[in-house]
């Protein structure tokens, strides 16, 4: 039993590789439609946020020293790799979310176009992207894709009710050769989204 609670629960992506931790509480995501218990995440605190923002920080001085061309091609990369993957994606933002399949084709479809035309916003530093439950790949993207365009960093902090989408886009990130620590992942409730919007390490938080 216990081992399979384990295979069930989502780790936090840090450096680039799927981060372990040991937390106290741990959330059950569960489909709205019927009620199921899909997976759980763990609800992180201040250490597991800050292991994070270090992997940021120290992935800055590679990531912004890179042309913003070769930061394009890399984020248009991933847009590549998710449009393969991309009824994968729409499942999971489905079975998470309750949507509806075609409008969660949409948001993959979006999300791919998105990446694909990254262009550079004004963000630098380590930037914290809170995501919501309506839109578990998009609405993060939205603020991400510009910020990593720019040669910033990200943590980003998916609603825990539909973590999965933006865990599977890390692995697909890792694959398509952006340094680790560009890209991070750390879950919880409303207490780790206040802790990143207060660091004085993140240099902006959306929203």
């Amino acid at each position: 039993m216990l081992q399979d609670d384990a295979l069930k629960a989502i780790p936090l992506w840090i450096n680039g590789h799927a981060f372990l931790t040991v937390t106290p509480i741990f959330r059950e995501v569960r489909n709205p439609i019927n009620g199921a218990v899909l997976r759980r995440v763990p609800l992180c605190g201040y250490d597991e946020v800050q292991v994070a923002i270090a992997a940021a920080q120290a992935a800055l001085g590679s990531w912004a020293g890179m042309p913003e061309k070769a930061r394009v091609f890399l984020l248009s990369a991933v847009g590549d790799a998710l449009a393969h993957y991309g009824a994968h994606f729409a499942a999971l933002v489905s079975e998470e979310s309750g949507k509806d399949s075609s409008l969660s084709d949409i948001e993959v479809d979006r999300s791919v176009a998105l990446l694909r035309s990254a262009a550079a916003g004004n963000c630098t530093g380590v930037v914290a992207v809170i995501g919501d439950s309506t839109s578990p790949l998009l609405e993060s993207l939205l603020f991400a894709v510009p910020a990593l365009a720019a040669g910033a960093t990200v943590v980003a902090r998916p609603s825990p009710e539909v973590p999965s989408t933006l865990f599977a886009l890390a692995e697909l990130i890792g694959r398509c050769g952006l340094p680790d620590g560009v890209f991070n992942i750390v879950y919880g409730d409303d207490v780790v989204a206040d802790i990143l919007r207060a660091s004085g390490d993140v240099s902006a938080h959306f929203p």
